[in-house]
């Protein structure tokens, strides 16, 4: 299905929860409903549209609790690279991951340093190329990508290379999460890069920033709301002493404390992206809701756990799913201090 400018952010979606929730093969549906080519140009045959719609589908996945590399990428690969790569790098990495052949990827962190402005990482010119040394982590889907977008220090200031993971002096560590998807830490030693695989550089590691945390935000929106609906229809249809959980005040109001969560995610996420795709400031915006999703997220889907009861730790039943993503999400964010940090450095400045 092609989008145009005038289809609706909610027609994505509900097109996303449909392929979501009908395919056996979750991945390749949204590739071949063209979700995963929105963000192309149309000479790329994509849908020319932006984050705004990217963060509908990563929303749904969300909601879905979708095992699917989408965040990776779409918001750590797609988006980037089509507003900061060369029309050359466009057209020999985005294709394959619109059709669900490739993945693309971001090393955003370093040991102790999630999501660092001045990466510990360098480039430095040897013999007409680029050598790229340091260590990064918690790199989602490494092995897996055709490219890793890697933030580094150079003799001229920060940029973002693009490595090619099966590079000489790449190392991978496969490195545990709660939710079990593939991810590694990324040692690399004086890793040779042309000048062709740098992306536009002025600035190119604050927008890699912005796309990572919109994405992720809005990825923390679904899961939120896809445990709610879950908790909700579990204590509708359980019932104790001949009643729904519904019924009972002390289940109605915790349920209540998840959906107020929700919603003030919801509307600090909605709010964020909005600002960002309307080429406004929104790292005001991108901190206070990255905030919200690692402070409120963890804890809603622990009420959510302890309102299941017995069944909320049951490996068949899906809200594993929801927490054990929201962990990693939160990890990916930084976690709840570094992000209540990064918003007092904004007061005190």
């Amino acid at each position: 299905m092609d989008f145009t400018l005038d289809d609706t952010q909610s027609e994505i979606a509900a097109l996303a929860a449909k392929v979501l929730g009908a395919e056996d093969d979750p991945w390749r549906a949204l590739a071949g409903a063209g979700l995963l080519a929105l963000a192309l140009p149309a000479d790329l045959e994509g849908d020319g549209l932006g984050v705004a719609e990217v963060a509908q589908v990563l929303t749904e996945v969300g909601r879905a609790a979708a095992p699917v590399p989408a965040y990776a990428a779409l918001a750590l690969g797609v988006l980037p690279v089509e507003t900061l790569g060369t029309p050359a790098q466009r057209a020999e990495l985005l294709p394959p991951v619109a059709a669900g052949e490739a993945l693309l990827t971001a090393a955003l962190h370093e040991p102790s340093a999630p999501l660092t402005a001045e990466p510990a990482a360098t480039a430095r010119a040897a013999n007409g190329k680029w050598l790229i040394s340091g260590v990064k982590t918690a790199v989602p889907y490494a092995a897996e990508a055709t490219r890793i977008l890697t933030p580094v220090t150079t003799p001229h200031g920060t940029a973002v290379y693009l490595v090619d993971p099966r590079a000489d002096g790449v190392t991978l560590v496969p490195t545990r999460n709660s939710a079990g998807t593939p991810e590694c830490t990324v040692r690399l030693d004086d890793v040779a890069v042309e000048e062709t695989d740098l992306l536009f550089d002025r600035g190119a590691v604050a927008a890699l920033h912005r796309f990572a945390l919109a994405g992720a935000l809005a990825l923390g929106d679904g899961l939120l709301a896809g445990a709610l609906a879950l908790t909700v229809k579990h204590v509708g249809e359980r019932a104790q002493f001949g009643r729904p959980l519904a019924t009972f005040q002390a289940v109605a109001g915790q349920i209540a404390d998840v959906y107020v969560a929700a919603r003030t995610v919801h509307l600090a996420v909605t709010s964020a992206v909005w600002r960002l795709a309307a080429g406004l400031d929104a790292d005001a915006e991108l901190d206070v809701a990255a905030y919200w999703v690692a402070e409120e997220a963890p804890k809603a889907l622990a009420t959510c756990h302890h309102l299941h009861g017995g069944v909320g730790v049951d490996e068949t039943y899906p809200l594993h799913r929801y927490s054990s993503a929201v962990k990693d999400l939160g990890r990916a964010l930084g976690g709840a201090a570094h992000r209540l940090g990064k918003l007092g450095e904004r007061v005190a400045g």
